[in-house]
């Protein structure tokens, strides 16, 4: 039996995108659900599949919420802290230095180069250098505070300070990203609506507020749904930065994805670990349906 051309088209086409859907389900939906089956379970690594014990993981989880010194809950705690820091910080940040980059001719490209380059580099290497950047004494920060005759910082040894410390870091990371798509949308808006804003007598910032920020609103949500899923699942950072990779000092910047390795590959205890792997999907799953309920907006030309 002959089969014509656009029927050999459409019979390729079907064969990649079965081959695609064979390696998703393969990555992506198989260690989803086994995670899930895994979380009903008292499940060891040591001894592999154990009985089923229902919501017990559950509630475990529940139950230390509310104990004070829990590292549940304060990897809970710290990972909305990092979220409500990082990501207005990353955004607000990211659209300044794109609006300015903008601005600007000459080494344009060296510039959007060198605030995309830490974006590609590793979480490891990143941590290391700003590890002796924020050394107590010998590090380059407190040494151009004592140069300047301020007092000297403890940093990452500090329960108060190293949370923020390690955002800095993160946001600073993930500013390449953020810049380069927010160029592309500022390159997409017509000069048109500028220059018509200006015979009418705008200012810099009602041409901002009026015409560059709403047009961009697809961008920030996009930008803001993905920020916000990144600090989330934070973790290279915090166990290459806090000390011996444990989240502290005093778990003040654990995460709940550093619990999660340390219950599944620390105490062996994959049932609890996989129980917090949910709970942080429905989180992330719940915050980014809120994100794109609030923050979409139907832009009218």
């Amino acid at each position: 039996m002959r089969i014509s051309l656009s029927q050999r088209r459409v019979l390729w086409a079907y064969g990649f995108l079965t081959v695609s859907l064979i390696f998703f389900i393969t990555i992506r939906w198989y260690p989803t659900l086994l995670a899930i089956n895994i979380s009903f379970r008292d499940w060891n690594v040591l001894k592999g599949a154990g009985p089923w014990v229902g919501l017990e993981n559950y509630r475990d989880i529940w139950d230390d919420l509310f104990k004070p010194r829990s590292a549940a809950r304060a990897a809970f705690i710290n990972t909305i802290k990092y979220v409500v820091y990082g990501v207005p910080l990353q955004m607000v940040v990211s659209l300044g230095v794109a609006l300015l980059l903008m601005q600007i001719r000459r080494l344009s490209g060296f510039f959007r180069a060198a605030y995309f380059i830490p974006y590609v580099t590793s979480a490891v290497a990143v941590a290391f250098v700003w590890n002796w950047l924020y050394a107590p004494q010998s590090g380059l920060i407190n040494q151009v505070l004592a140069w300047l005759g301020m007092p000297t910082q403890p940093f990452l040894q500090s329960p108060n300070q190293a949370l923020m410390a390690i955002t800095v870091v993160a946001v600073w990371q993930g500013l390449g990203f953020s810049i380069i798509i927010f160029l592309a949308g500022l390159q997409q808006i017509p000069e048109i609506y500028y220059e018509a804003a200006r015979i009418d007598g705008g200012n810099g910032w009602q041409i901002f507020w009026r015409i560059t920020l709403p047009l961009l609103n697809p961008i920030i949500v996009y930008l803001s749904v993905l920020s916000t899923i990144s600090f989330l699942r934070l973790f290279a950072l915090v166990q290459n930065m806090s000390p011996r990779g444990a989240g502290g000092p005093l778990n003040s910047t654990t995460t709940v994805v550093l619990e999660v390795y340390k219950e599944g590959f620390a105490k062996f205890n994959m049932g609890y670990a996989a129980a917090l792997t949910v709970v942080l999907f429905v989180i992330i799953l719940i915050i980014t349906v809120v994100q794109l309920r609030l923050l979409t907006r139907r832009v009218e030309y």
